[in-house]
């Protein structure tokens, strides 16, 4: 990765900068726009272990109209934009790679309005997934993607994201009805709408759902909402071994059991969360269950489940049906990648995020953890194995050539190996910069397309460049 930090060049002249700045100022006042490196460098970094790139200046912008403006005076100084919402990605997305100006969303968090006949709703792209709940508390609804972090609705548009629910519930290209998007020229347009199907045209809602920023900036998300379960319960249940718990994944999957949370958790990664949450399971294998439905339906559910499970070595089962029970269960689970990175303090975690078929989910995960047994690195394995995703975080020091060679070799096999069975090299974690190489792997001609789409909507490259696809 030093080639990219020795490569990252601002590719905007001073005097551009300067007069860009100026403008944006005028737009915004002084306590908007920020070049303070502090300010840059905080906006210049995500979750992962790629390094900081900090932007020229970041502005900070409270709504359409003013998202939109700033676009135009950066287009007319053909200064780079990078969209900023909570800064939790994991794939260098919000990188300056050629500098530019950053465009913090987090101040866009109103609510613009719910509909609880219609089960929707349309939010500024700065709302979190979890203010959006709190907010929806006393409607008897919610919305159910949950990425783990409290990410910004239009950064898990922009990402595509998913996470524990998306068994049940789908990701967010299922549950986004319509976009307000700002262009690369300063236009604003509407994609989709309120309607639950429509035949008008191209379906530019989906085009913009996962494009990471690159084709246009969100700046309000319409969303799918849905009404609370009668009943929650949640379990726990240990295994005697890795190929018994993904076995019991896979038979609940093909029994057509409407699980709502399937999660994964290797040995090493249930050590961590036991040592980071202050909790006492057993070092093993481990899943995490959820079932929503009728108090009826839930019991049936849990019961077939457990059966399962018994017969591939699974026992000692927990449950938690509770709300605060629950509660502490899956924080624990959303905390695994900070539990992870305890083990060893001072690392950073090169995280995997494969998906494949889940009759090759046995042995993906068997091949891939038999790697990591003969290599120097630590690592935990987590997944949301409901529809065949999962991660491998590999813990590394990034001063170290040595180590980052090793985890980037071992990433790149989980990769092609999950391609190989018609799996992907992403599930939800999206490109950024991090995965380019692999999208040609996985897409092959068809990426050219992508820059073909790249270029029609962003003629001058300044929308996130350098992520998705190379220009």
């Amino acid at each position: 990765m030093a080639t990219l930090v020795a490569a990252q060049k601002s590719r905007v002249s001073g005097s551009a900068l300067a007069a860009a700045l100026d403008e944006l100022r005028h737009l915004l006042g002084d306590a908007r726009v920020s070049t303070v490196l502090a300010v840059r460098e905080h906006h210049g970094r995500d979750e992962s272990w790629h390094p900081t790139m900090a932007p020229d200046a970041v502005i900070f912008a409270e709504t359409t109209e003013e998202v939109a403006a700033a676009v135009t005076i950066c287009a007319a100084y053909g200064i780079p934009v990078i969209p900023y919402g909570t800064g939790t990605s994991l794939e260098g997305h919000v990188a300056a790679l050629e500098g530019g100006v950053t465009i913090d969303l987090s101040r866009m968090n109103n609510i613009v309005r719910v509909s609880p006949e219609d089960l929707d709703c349309t939010v500024q792209a700065g709302v979190t997934r979890k203010q959006l709940n709190e907010y929806l508390r006393d409607t008897g609804l919610f919305f159910p993607i949950d990425p783990g972090a409290d990410a910004s609705l239009g950064g898990m548009a922009a990402t595509r994201a998913s996470g524990t629910n998306a068994v049940r519930y789908g990701t967010m290209r299922e549950n986004v009805l319509g976009l307000t998007v700002v262009l690369s020229d300063g236009r604003t347009i509407k994609t989709g709408g309120r309607a639950r199907k429509s035949s008008a045209g191209y379906d530019l809602t989906r085009l913009f759902v996962g494009s990471e920023g690159t084709l246009g900036i969100m700046t309000e998300v319409t969303l799918k909402l849905y009404g609370i379960p009668e009943a929650i319960s949640a379990a726990v249940c240990t295994f005697s071994s890795l190929e018994g718990a993904v076995d019991t994944v896979i038979q609940t999957i093909q029994s057509s059991i409407p699980m709502a949370r399937i999660e994964l958790l290797d040995d090493a990664q249930m050590d961590a969360i036991n040592r980071y949450s202050k909790l006492d399971y057993p070092v093993a294998p481990t899943l995490f269950f959820e079932f929503h439905g009728t108090e009826a339906s839930v019991k049936e559910q849990a019961e077939q489940v457990r059966a399962i499970a018994e017969e591939q070595g699974g026992g000692g089962f927990q449950w938690a049906t509770t709300q605060e029970d629950r509660t502490r269960l899956w924080n624990a689970r959303h905390m695994a990648y900070y539990a992870a990175l305890a083990l060893r303090p001072g690392a950073r975690g090169l995280t995997s995020d494969v998906c494949v078929p889940i009759s090759e989910l046995a042995r993906c995960i068997t091949e891939t953890k038999d790697d990591l047994a003969k290599s120097s690195l630590q690592g935990t394995l987590v997944g949301h194995v409901g529809d065949g995703n999962f991660h491998m975080l590999y813990l590394i020091d990034p001063e170290n050539p040595a180590e980052l060679a090793e985890a980037e070799a071992l990433h790149e096999r989980l990769v092609h190996r999950a391609i190989a069975c018609g799996g992907t090299c992403t599930g939800e974690h999206g490109i950024g910069y991090g995965k380019i190489p692999f999208l040609q792997a996985e897409h092959g001609a068809a990426v050219s397309v992508m820059r073909q789409l790249k270029r029609a909507l962003d003629p001058s490259n300044i929308l996130n460049p350098g992520k998705i696809v190379r220009m």
